[in-house]
């Protein structure tokens, strides 16, 4: 027997979402287990099944159906590499988008249609376990991106730690060494903690930058419904010694702008990054660290954005 239409709240960065799926023998909430730390009870006015309703308060919801099919009228515009494999981009007539998204493997695992503001998704999954839970977290991750540009919210590609009740994200190119450097300051400074190790959420609260862990976070299973205040963002770049430099506003945009998931493409989500940007830099300072992975690199990082003279003296001594 098929299960009942089912209705599940998360909230992420303190934006509620809610995700429903209609009866189905293979889909079902135990596909997303790192949203479990971020369940919400859904308040009175949002206890219906989400699949005909759109309550107020929400980001977005995502019903789950796989009898759903692609819409006739749209247009090809893009595919792009997501690292985990190929995602296809179409336009739609009423101004929403179409994606597949497909694995590394070159299979569709998930047809995902939304609005044009992504605040109403509907997805069909394809495939084994395995498939299905791949394309309906990047389904997931994808709207609440694209919604969450709409309030001031950014989705990064960054390891973060959190230390002396503040949240450091380090932002590099894949394979730079961001985890490398988060786990040098868990091993060396002490007080700090790994708060997410691949995509953390920054959030512009009454002008003030905060970040957040989120249910996405690469091969590390750090999902952590936790936030701080955001201290400093560090780009990594390997060097062949250890030197840190604060980077001037125009510098500073552009090392962030690739950290941000966007479609730049799209004139107001990219509109949206922009302006969130503009508040993080005028607020938040943002610094290259040139380093090897090692001890020294991690204190000079962390004296320099946490003021943590003490222990880099310490060091050299």
């Amino acid at each position: 027997m098929s299960n009942p239409t089912s209705s599940h709240y998360f909230k992420i960065a303190g934006h509620k979402v809610g995700i429903s799926f209609a009866p189905s023998q293979q889909n079902s909430i135990a596909l997303l287990p790192s949203f479990e730390p971020f369940r919400t009870e859904p308040a009175g006015e949002e206890c219906q099944h989400l699949a005909t309703a759109q309550p107020e308060g929400l980001l977005l919801t995502l019903h789950v159906d796989d009898s759903l099919r692609p819409a006739k009228d749209r247009q090809l515009l893009r595919t792009f590499d997501t690292g985990n494999g190929d995602t296809v981009v179409y336009t739609l007539g009423d101004g929403g988008y179409q994606f597949v998204i497909r694995d590394i493997a070159d299979r569709d695992c998930c047809l995902l249609i939304t609005n044009a503001d992504f605040s109403e998704c509907r997805c069909a999954l394809n495939g084994d376990y395995a498939m299905r839970a791949f394309g309906l977290n990047d389904a997931m991750m994808l709207a609440y991106a694209f919604a969450a540009s709409f309030h001031q919210t950014l989705l990064t590609h960054a390891s973060c730690v959190a230390y002396g009740g503040k949240g450091y994200p380090f932002i590099a190119k894949s394979g730079t060494g961001k985890s490398t450097h988060s786990s040098l300051w868990m091993k060396h400074i002490e007080g700090t903690e790994l708060m997410n190790d691949d995509n953390p959420v920054v959030r512009i609260e009454d002008g003030t930058p905060r970040i957040y862990g989120s249910p996405w976070s690469g091969k590390t299973p750090c999902y952590r419904n936790i936030s701080r205040p955001l201290g400093a963002v560090v780009q990594i770049e390997r060097g062949a010694a250890n030197s840190i430099e604060r980077l001037n506003p125009i510098q500073a945009l552009a090392v962030l702008l690739p950290a941000c998931s966007t479609m730049k493409w799209d004139k107001t989500v990219y509109d949206n990054l922009c302006t969130t940007l503009a508040t993080l830099i005028s607020t938040t300072p943002v610094y290259t660290l040139h380093c090897l992975p090692d001890e020294e690199a991690a204190r000079l990082c962390n004296a320099t954005v946490a003021g943590r003279q003490g222990g880099l003296r310490a060091l050299r001594s």
